[in-house]
């Protein structure tokens, strides 16, 4: 196969439905792999998850997550803010009990003040204060964060500046807002780690999942960018970029 056939082979194979949250297309075949975090957002959730009688899930993605963390409260309900993922968390949550709402602002949460005692969060956006607003006195918010420069090798290859909205989010503002909105941060850590594409297909399926790494991004506009991506593959075997990543635990002050 020439070179050139073998791109656009690759790019083809890219072509694959994704649906909720799932990379396992090219995850769970080892053509995309990252370095392990020092934490387990899981492990770290479900303890909190056994002191909490209500809990919120935001940004649930298509449930994949959520539908795992055992056992449940009492009460759980969860949000969704990206349309095409709705249906597949409600098909998922909603025969388990879960109540799932869509969202369209971070300061617009369709939940009565007080509501719940645990709102875990990962990779979704949020507002401190409507968070703090829904959380009761004594309960706790987890999130874990993508931070501003999360892969942003990715944007340099394509000369395409990182989202200016989020360029600066990380760990120290992230834990400054919360405690300018009544909450105690009460655990913390941040983490830089590789992650790695195998082939330039696998970059392909990625970018079309998560539009806001590049957001005017066609396989054509960027077709010569993702052919210098695929030679350098073929010599050094991957396409190596920096994720950024963070956590915090943050008790609702009265």
């Amino acid at each position: 196969m020439t070179k050139d056939k073998q791109f656009q082979w690759w790019i083809e194979q890219a072509n694959q439905p994704f649906s909720g949250w799932d990379f396992s297309y090219i995850s769970g075949t080892g053509r995309m792999s990252s370095d392990c975090l020092d934490w387990s957002y899981g492990s770290m959730a479900i303890p909190l998850m056994q002191g909490a009688q209500s809990m919120l899930d935001m940004g649930t993605g298509g449930g994949e997550l959520l539908s795992r963390l055992r056992p449940w409260p009492k009460s759980v309900c969860a949000t969704e803010g990206y349309p095409p993922n709705l249906p597949v968390a409600k098909e998922r949550l909603e025969p388990l009990g879960v109540t799932v709402l869509p969202v369209e602002d971070d300061e617009h949460l369709p939940f009565e003040t007080g509501q719940f005692d645990l709102v875990l969060n990962q990779h979704e956006s949020y507002s401190p204060r409507e968070v703090r607003r829904v959380l009761a006195d004594g309960g706790f918010f987890f999130t874990q964060q993508a931070g501003g420069s999360d892969c942003f090798e990715i944007n340099e290859r394509f000369r395409v500046p990182l989202n200016e909205e989020f360029a600066e989010w990380k760990l120290d503002i992230a834990a400054r807002e919360a405690q300018e909105h009544r909450f105690e941060v009460v655990k913390q850590a941040e983490q830089f780690l590789s992650q790695r594409f195998y082939d330039v297909g696998a970059l392909v399926y990625y970018l079309k999942a998560i539009p806001w790494q590049i957001p005017d991004f066609e396989v054509e506009k960027y077709r010569e960018e993702l052919n210098g991506i695929h030679q350098l593959i073929e010599r050094q075997g991957y396409f190596e970029v920096t994720q950024h990543r963070f956590y915090l635990v943050a008790k609702a002050l009265s």
